[in-house]
């Protein structure tokens, strides 16, 4: 008899948090293999302390296995970043749980949009993303030169799965 998948237990940590900085590094190696180089955009830790921001960190088995990170725009709209599951755990919805964290946490502190900016070379980003209901927009932000920019949105009505 197959053994259930381990749950996921997500935990708000501050962007400096050991936790945090290992899967940095680790999200930071794939965009060296997908993109061909780190993410650039400028990024303070304090962009991600509420109520301008949060870090979700997803542990199985008091392991962090994945993350997420929103912080609030200028215009009020919050901004995805450093969404990752360590390959070992993917397949799982473990990044559709910690979206859904995030969602409720930037909509829980007045945001109403999530945006994001992605790339065509990451399909499989782009495909969960479409998946929950993210739509195109205009470019944005520090990539939105970028020819390979995929710049999404989401309306903030709730959880995943919620009418958007």
């Amino acid at each position: 008899m197959q053994q259930p998948a381990p749950a996921l237990a997500i935990e708000r940590r501050d962007y400096s948090h050991p936790d945090t900085r290992r899967l940095v590094e680790q999200l930071q190696n794939l965009y060296v293999r997908i993109y061909g180089g780190p993410d650039e955009t400028p990024i303070d830790d304090s962009d991600f302390s509420p109520p301008h921001g949060a870090v979700a960190v997803g542990y199985v088995d008091g392991e962090p296995v994945a993350m997420g990170a929103w912080r609030r725009m200028s215009d009020g709209k919050a901004e995805l970043k450093r969404m990752f599951v360590v390959d070992s755990f993917r397949g799982r919805g473990f990044s559709r749980a910690v979206l859904s964290w995030l969602e409720e946490s930037a909509y829980e502190h007045g945001s109403t949009v999530m945006m994001l900016e992605t790339n065509e070379n990451h399909p499989s980003a782009i495909a969960l993303y479409r998946s929950v209901g993210y739509r195109d927009v205009p470019h944005f932000g520090f990539y939105a030169s970028n020819p390979m920019t995929v710049s999404l949105a989401r309306v903030l009505r709730g959880p995943i799965g919620a009418s958007s």
